[in-house]
């Protein structure tokens, strides 16, 4: 089992990014040495000369990743910000686990602690008979879940859950992220969601548009994460 996570989320859009970003500067916090992964990622813009992804930008700045080591960070990327294997055929390619797996045994090299985010859900599929849940079996990484904080995040974070045990993956922890600020009840959906899920919550992210990761760590505690040393420990937590 690689040491680091699979950072997925109960949908799109419900801030991943941040969480992981945010996660990474408390796991830096911690004096831990940090590779980070966009395995795949589906929507590019050219920037000093290359297309790439925002995404996978804003992680790289978290671990003050240097831009020639995109490739490792993200060796599958579709130009068109869609379901990734609907943007790979029109470009008339598929998506396969080797490029994945390699550059995951370069940041291994490159890191300690391995924080990749996935793309979308948790089983967003990426060609005929693979999908996401499949990426993160070989990638062998525990699971972050980051909950979005909306009406429907209940039935959506019990739902990925119960995907995530499924995998036979050890579920590593969740973050709950406000993305709504005029949801009804969200300490009472946290509270819900922490007697139901088998994993620790890691921390709440505020709702605060342009906030800097770096100023959000202090929200995350890392340390479950840190003590748990093997698939065993992940599992039972």
């Amino acid at each position: 089992m690689t040491r680091g996570v699979f950072v997925t989320g109960t949908d799109t859009g419900i801030g991943k990014t941040l969480a992981a970003c945010t996660l990474v500067h408390a796991l830096r916090a911690r004096g831990e040495c940090v590779a980070v992964m966009k395995p795949v990622a589906a929507g590019a813009v050219l920037h000093a000369g290359r297309w790439v992804n925002e995404d996978s930008l804003a992680l790289m700045q978290a671990a003050e990743v240097r831009m020639d080591a995109l490739d490792r960070v993200t060796p599958i990327l579709v130009r068109e910000p869609m379901a990734p294997h609907v943007a790979a055929a029109r470009e008339g390619r598929g998506i396969t686990l080797a490029p994945i797996l390699a550059a995951l045994e370069a940041s291994r090299a490159a890191g300690t602690f391995v924080v990749a985010e996935g793309v979308g859900g948790f089983a967003v599929p990426l060609a005929d008979g693979l999908d996401t849940i499949d990426m993160a079996r070989a990638m062998a990484l525990p699971v972050l879940l980051v909950v979005g904080l909306r009406l429907g995040c209940l039935n959506h974070a019990l739902l990925t859950a119960r995907a995530i045990e499924g995998s036979g993956l050890p579920f590593a922890g969740w973050i709950a992220n406000a993305i709504d600020p005029a949801m009804a009840a969200a300490d009472e959906n946290v509270e819900a969601l922490r007697g139901r899920l088998r994993a620790p919550l890691l921390g709440r992210l505020p709702f605060r548009p342009g906030a800097a990761p770096a100023d959000l760590a202090p929200a995350l505690d890392v340390g479950p994460l840190l003590r748990a040393r093997s698939r065993n420990q992940l599992g039972a937590l």
